[in-house]
Order: structure tokens, then C-alpha cells, then sequence
């Protein structure tokens, strides 16, 4: 592996790229040259990332790497270059009579450096989609991926330097202390994708040079079951939520809320669920790893935590027979889908986010008590409400707030492009994505043109006569 980015470096190269921005900021034909090229050079690599992707997580579905991170990362492209020349025109902008005959607009302009700390759970989508926004917003950029997926990191390395001079985009390669000194960098905008712990630290580090910060962070996602909705068609949805990639995902589904009367019942159809999916889960090869060995032993303590609490645990592969099997599935970090029954408030698994396919099925007796339940926990980066009645959603919806949601699925508003992505408070601050991301990484800059001729010559002492009615006229 490439040796980490000397810490005397980031700032050299902040410097570069800001210097090289101020000299040329980029235009239209540049800005769409460049994603052009990226696309290009991207879709040619995919079979590369996909090797690089797996071999830093032991082992991860080619499936789930084509749809979460290249088919995301393309279509993100393809919306950019298609909606680029739009995003960047002037907007109009009322002046309102008081002011006429002045005129407005709404300048979208570039910040200048752009700094991104990206996370390892989607290593390549939660780098490019910033990037690609980034670029089509006019700005150069400055990349620090995840030091757990250092293959993927040096993949996006490598592929960002055949497309961009390293006066554009460069790439900064480290573990924590690299991360905390590129933080304090004085950027133009900073954006961050990770815990809501790391994102504290992030918001710190960046204070004392008052950098515009976007916090994507997590949270304790629910998705809650209406008594009206098919049971089967929710347990399959959730488990597509909870299992693609082993439950490592920001927006993946934390912990369901499901009628009391149907809580066995769900917990069946989950069953099935596994069974479909993976068989008997001896050989999942269409399963990821947990990354790293500390996130696996942070997960089995949840479940421990549950077990030494009397909390019914469910989880396949359990049993003297499968021993064996179990120490294979711990030396290849396989964490095996497991449900915790109504776990209590202060159980680790409902403390903290999950991060994993650990999945906590808690019963509620009214929609008014789910709502309840979730208000009473920090605002999640996402909701998923299940219910064909109207009504049960709008209550959802009314009573809580999240950072987004996609209703009767999972994790779909994620991919809609002209959907903002963005947390809210512990969940996150700003969003990305499609033209809300353009916006993001631009200062609209509001420019207000005075006439020749303006009623605001006269607005002067001696505020007699015509002026005094005027003035009296315009404050009503």
C-alpha cells in the first residue's frame, strides 16, 4: 500500500488547488469536458473498483457494488451533465413593487476549494457523487477517502488523476490523523459522510476558520409496519434494507416497529426471508463482511448485551452442530442476520446506531405509540413508513421528522436525483445530490440591478411633501 500523505503536505496542496482555481475558475465547456471524461474514464474502471471494493471488505456482492456504487455514481453523472447548463444560468428574482424599476437575479457562483471526507461502507459512491457536484458547481476539489478501504482508496487515486491535473482534484491518503489535520484545512466548503461522533469532531475542526460545513451522518433509522399493510411484502422491502450490505449502510433500516398482533407473524416472514435469500446461510456468497474486525466486535456486543439482558435473540447457525460453522463465519467477519425482540430503551442495540444486520423488531399497540417512540429518539437520516392508507402515513409523517423517507420501500430516495439527501441535527446539517449538491458547493450570489431612472433618488432629507407620502406609501 501507498504510504499515508505527509501531514506538511495538505496544506501545500490546498494552497495549489486554490491558487490554480483563483487563476482559471472553470466554465461551462470545462466543467461539462470534465465530467465527461470522468464518466468515461469510470465506466472503463468498473471491473477494477469491483475487485477493489471486495477485496477490502474479505468479501462483498459484485451485485450490490454494480447497484450501489456503479449505477448510482453513473446516473449521478448523467443528471449533472444533462441539467449543467440550466443549473448554472442566472436565476430571476422578484423585486417587489417598493423597488421597481430595479431587477433581480440569482447568480449560482463556484466557492473555490471544496474539501470531502468520505466514509468506507460505499467507498466509491460516497466519494464521486460529492465530486461530480462539486465539479458541476465550478469548484476544485479535495478528497480524503476512508483509511478502513485503503484498495478503494487508491483505486479513486488513481482514477481521478488520469482525468483531472493535479491542480483540480487531489487526493489525500491516511488514517485519523491525516483526517483531523485535513479538517482544519481552511476550505471553502467542507463536507463530511460518517458517525454523528466523527461528525462532531469534524464541525470542530472546522470552526476556528468558520468553513461552511454539509454533515452526512446517520441515526437510528425505523421503518414502521401499519396494521393495513401485507406483512410479506414489508418483511421482504425491510430485509432489503437491512441486509444490503450487511446492514452497513447510513439509511438502512435500524430497528422495526410492527403491530403488536402481527409481531410473530413478521418475525416468520423475515425468517423466509433468510431462507430465500442466502438457503441455509452455510456458503452466502451474495453476503458482505462486516469491514474490520472492531466493527464486528462492536456488533456481537450488541447482540451479547442483549442475551445477558434475557432479551429473545434469533439468529441462524446457532447450536453445538454448527460450531464449526460459527468459527469460519468469525474468522471471515460474517455476521448472519439477527433479530432482537423488543429490546428496552437502554439496550445497547436500541442506544446506538446499529451499523449492521442486526435488526430489533419492537412491538407497538397503537400508531400513536410508534410515533411516539420515535419522537422520543434523535431525529433519523431516514424514515420508512408501511401502510396503503393515507392517512397512516400523513400521521407519520406529521409527527415525526426525518432526514428523508421513502414510503412502503426502502432506501429508494437515496437514487432520486432531484431529491435532496441530508440529515437533520444529530442525523446531519446541509444536503447533496442533483442540483440541491450544485447548490450546495455554489454561493447563489444575489445581485440586485438598479435603473437609470429609480423612485430611490428621492428618498432623501427633506422628507417633505411628495417624499413624506412616499415614504408613508411604501411602510404601509
Amino acid at each position: 500500500m501507498t504510504a499515508d500523505t505527509p501531514l506538511d503536505e495538505l496544506a501545500t496542496t490546498r494552497d495549489q488547488l486554490r491558487t490554480a482555481w483563483l487563476a482559471r475558475k472553470p466554465g461551462y465547456d470545462q466543467r461539462r469536458a470534465d465530467l465527461e471524461r470522468l464518466r468515461t474514464a469510470f465506466r472503463a474502471r468498473i471491473g477494477s473498483m469491483d475487485e477493489a471494493i471486495r477485496a477490502d471488505f474479505g468479501h462483498r456482492s459484485q451485485h450490490e457494488n454494480l447497484l450501489s456504487e456503479a449505477m448510482i455514481v453513473l446516473a449521478e453523472m448523467d443528471h449533472a451533465i444533462s441539467h449543467l447548463r440550466r443549473w448554472m444560468r442566472p436565476r430571476r428574482a422578484a423585486v417587489g413593487w417598493r423597488f421597481w424599476p430595479a431587477r433581480a437575479q440569482i447568480r449560482p457562483e463556484p466557492v473555490g476549494v471544496v474539501g470531502i471526507l468520505s466514509p468506507w461502507n460505499y467507498p466509491v459512491n460516497l466519494a464521486l457523487v460529492p465530486v461530480v457536484s462539486a465539479i458541476a458547481a465550478g469548484n476544485h476539489v479535495y478528497l480524503k477517502p476512508s483509511e478502513h478501504t485503503p484498495r478503494t482508496a487508491l483505486w479513486l487515486r488513481e482514477l481521478l488523476s488520469e482525468v483531472f491535473p493535479a491542480d483540480r482534484v487531489a487526493v489525500a491518503l491516511g488514517g485519523p490523523e491525516v483526517g483531523a489535520a485535513f479538517a482544519a484545512l481552511p476550505f471553502d466548503h467542507l463536507l463530511f459522510t460518517g458517525s454523528t461522533a466523527v461528525g462532531r469532531k469534524v464541525m470542530a475542526a472546522a470552526a476556528p476558520n468558520l468553513t461552511p460545513v454539509t454533515l452526512e451522518l446517520g441515526g437510528k433509522a425505523p421503518a414502521v409496519v401499519c396494521p393495513d399493510f401485507d406483512l410479506r411484502k414489508a418483511a421482504a422491502r425491510i430485509a432489503t434494507g437491512k441486509w444490503f450490505n450487511a446492514g452497513q449502510t447510513c439509511i438502512g433500516v435500524d430497528y422495526v416497529l410492527v403491530d403488536e398482533a402481527r409481531r410473530d407473524a413478521f418475525v416468520e416472514a423475515l425468517r423466509a426471508e433468510l431462507t430465500s435469500r442466502y438457503g441455509d446461510f452455510s456458503a452466502p456468497h451474495d453476503y458482505t463482511r462486516i469491514i474490520n474486525d472492531g466493527q464486528y466486535a462492536r456488533l456481537r456486543g450488541y447482540v451479547d448485551d442483549a442475551r445477558r439482558r434475557g432479551i429473545t435473540v434469533i439468529e441462524p447457525l446457532t447450536g453445538e452442530a454448527d460450531a464449526a460453522a460459527h468459527t469460519r463465519m468469525v474468522q471471515d467477519r460474517i455476521f448472519p442476520p439477527t433479530l432482537v425482540l423488543d429490546p428496552p430503551a437502554d439496550a445497547e442495540v436500541m442506544r446506538h446506531e446499529i451499523f449492521g444486520p442486526i435488526l430489533p423488531v419492537v412491538s407497538y399497540r397503537s400508531l400513536d405509540e410508534a410515533v411516539s417512540r420515535i419522537r422520543s429518539m434523535d431525529r433519523p437520516l431516514a424514515l420508512y413508513p408501511f401502510s396503503d392508507d393515507n392517512r397512516s402515513v400523513e400521521k407519520i409523517l406529521q409527527g415525526t421528522l426525518a432526514g428523508g423517507v421513502t414510503v412502503n420501500d426502502t432506501l429508494l430516495h437515496f437514487g432520486a436525483h432531484d431529491l435532496p439527501f441530508g440529515g437533520i441535527g444529530p442525523s446531519g446539517i446541509g444536503a447533496i445530490h442533483g442540483r440541491t449538491g450544485f447548490d450546495t458547493f455554489s454561493k447563489l450570489l444575489p445581485v440586485f440591478r438598479q435603473r437609470r431612472m429609480a423612485g430611490s433618488d428621492l428618498l432623501k432629507p427633506p422628507y417633505r411633501g411628495f417624499v413624506d407620502r412616499m415614504v408613508r406609501l411604501l411602510a404601509k
